[in-house]
C-alpha cells in the first residue's frame, strides 16, 4: 500500500513538470512590406484595405487609430514582442504614422504623385 502511495506522487510529481503552455498572440500582425505602402494623403479606406482595421480607435479623437501586436510566448520569454503603429489623420486623410516601425520611402510623397 505504501509504496503505491509512492509511485503515485512520484507519478504526479513528473507529469506536473510537464505543462504546455501555448503561444499567445493578440491584435494586428503587421508586417514592413505592409507599412511600406503607406502614403501621406491615402484615404481611412485605402489604409484599411492595406492594414486591415485598427485595434484601438480613439473614443475622444477618430483621427488617431491604434495597431498593437503583442505576442506572448509559451515556451520563453526571451520570444515576446510588443510592437505598435499609431496613425493620424486629418479629417479623412492620412498625415503622420508612428511607432515601432519605418515608414517607406515614400510615404512623405502625397497620393497621387
Amino acid at each position: 500500500m505504501l509504496s503505491r502511495a509512492i509511485i503515485l506522487s512520484l507519478a504526479l510529481c513528473l507529469v506536473s513538470g510537464c505543462v504546455y503552455r501555448i503561444d499567445i498572440p493578440q491584435g494586428n500582425y503587421l508586417e514592413q512590406k505592409q507599412i511600406d505602402k503607406l502614403q501621406v494623403g491615402m484615404t481611412k479606406e485605402q489604409v484599411k484595405y492595406v492594414l486591415g482595421n485598427p485595434v484601438i480607435r480613439d473614443s475622444f479623437n477618430s483621427d488617431t487609430w491604434y495597431y498593437v501586436y503583442e505576442f506572448l510566448s509559451g515556451k520563453d520569454e526571451a520570444f515576446n514582442k510588443r510592437k505598435k503603429l499609431v496613425l493620424s489623420f486629418d479629417g479623412d486623410i492620412l498625415t503622420k504614422a508612428e511607432g515601432d516601425f519605418e515608414v517607406g520611402e515614400n510615404f512623405h510623397v502625397p497620393m497621387g504623385q
